[in-house]
Order: C-alpha cells, then sequence, then structure tokens
C-alpha cells in the first residue's frame, strides 16, 4: 500500500539520466554548459536563487565566448567543434561531482 522508496529513487534516478542524455543528444554538447555552469557558481556566490540564476547566465555566456575563442585559435586555420570543448570541461566536471558525492553519502 506505500511506496517503496529505494526502488523509486533507483527509477528516477535512471529515468533523470536518461533524460539528460536525450537532451545532450538532441541540443549537442554545447547544452552540458547549462548543468556545469549553475554548479559551479553555486560554490562561489551561495544557493540564493536571486544571485545564483544572474551569476549563473553570465557565467555560462563567458563559458562559451571563452571555448569558442580558444576552439578557434588553438589550431588556427582549423576550428575544433565547441562541443568538444565543452565536454573536455563538462566529463571530468560531472565525474569529480559525482564522486563527491559518493564520498559524502559514505559509499
Amino acid at each position: 500500500m506505500g511506496l517503496h522508496v529505494e526502488r523509486a529513487k533507483k527509477v528516477f534516478f535512471v529515468l533523470a539520466s536518461l533524460m539528460t542524455g536525450a537532451t545532450v543528444a538532441a541540443c549537442g554538447l554545447i547544452g552540458f554548459v547549462g548543468l556545469i555552469v549553475p554548479h559551479s557558481v553555486r560554490l562561489a556566490v551561495g544557493a540564493d536563487h536571486r544571485r545564483l540564476v544572474p551569476a549563473s547566465a553570465l557565467a555560462g555566456a563567458a563559458l562559451l565566448v571563452l571555448a569558442d575563442a580558444f576552439a578557434r585559435t588553438a589550431i588556427a586555420p582549423l576550428e575544433i567543434p565547441i562541443g568538444v570543448i565543452t565536454a573536455l570541461l563538462g566529463g571530468p566536471f560531472f565525474l569529480i561531482l559525482l564522486k563527491r558525492r559518493k564520498s559524502a553519502h559514505g559509499r
């Protein structure tokens, strides 16, 4: 008559992961910035959304401008796809985030 909480948490985790993967697949790796930047900015400005949202928007824009400039100049006259740059930043970031979360939960 109740909800099996641990099973529901696992199901929702898998569903959220699949939705995130589908979004990245549809929008490209640049959309990854929308996941990386707010986590990073939260460490600098705190969890107050009145400051977090504008700071995240500015930091995300700055990150993309810097990534684009690097992608255009790193091996000029060729261009690296900007998604490659954001993936190189985002992959390790989320591995660190997952490792930190596991250690915080004692697993």
